[in-house]
């Protein structure tokens, strides 16, 4: 397991322990977690992207015309 060095401000670090504490961990588990979480949801992110993309892909229009901001907001009378 690798170790990480981190700088924090005293007072922020002190009351990091401190509510830790009150929790029964650690700040060191603290930050795992975050960290552990921090990826876990960047990874989902990303993944909804590509999924998104391939859905772009497969749906493409072989259409030319171009849409308008007017024209999407059309209102049809009828």
């Amino acid at each position: 397991m690798a170790n990480l060095t981190l700088s924090l401000d005293d007072e922020l670090l002190q009351k990091a322990r401190e509510t830790a504490l009150r929790e029964r961990t650690s700040v060191n588990a603290l930050v795992r977690d975050y960290l552990t979480r921090y990826v876990g949801a960047n990874n989902r992110r990303l993944e909804a992207l590509d999924a998104m993309d391939a859905l772009a892909e497969r749906n493409k229009s072989t259409s030319k015309e171009r849409w308008t901001r007017d024209s999407l907001h059309e209102r049809r009378n009828g």
